[in-house]
């Protein structure tokens, strides 16, 4: 039997996996994500490294891609369901959404400061930090 190599995740991607890889460890998070699949692309766009985000059957998993060449992160590449893209410090204040509210996320929308394409899928990540 062929053992699987952990790849090492770095950068963005190393946060993001810190963050949302214990929700693994929640009973009511495998429950309610138990018939899904879904990826969503996490791009900081000024660091070298995008997040996927990857839910599958109740777990959730974090691969990291590097995000030059742009084409390493095309929808045809990833496979990704909804992208959300936007500077480091912009995720940084998603979440710790303490000064940050809605009005400000539309305004950060609609001044092109955050880019997001599937929003449906995208809006999954409301739902991951309700655990």
């Amino acid at each position: 039997m062929i053992e699987e190599k952990k790849v090492r995740l770095k950068g963005f991607a190393k946060i993001v996996a810190q963050q949302v890889e214990p929700l693994n460890t929640i009973e009511k998070f495998k429950q309610d994500f138990k018939d899904k699949e879904l990826k969503i692309l996490l791009n900081a766009k000024d660091g070298k490294y995008a997040a996927l985000l990857v839910i599958e059957h109740g777990k959730i998993y974090v691969e990291g891609i590097e995000n030059e060449p742009k084409s390493n992160i095309k929808k045809e590449v990833v496979g990704w369901d909804g992208l959300l893209e936007t500077k480091t410090q912009t995720f940084v204040d998603l979440l710790g959404g303490e000064n940050l509210s809605m009005g400000s996320i539309i305004w950060k929308i609609l001044t092109f400061r955050i880019k997001i394409k599937s929003i449906k899928n995208v809006l999954v990540l409301l739902q991951l930090f309700k655990y």
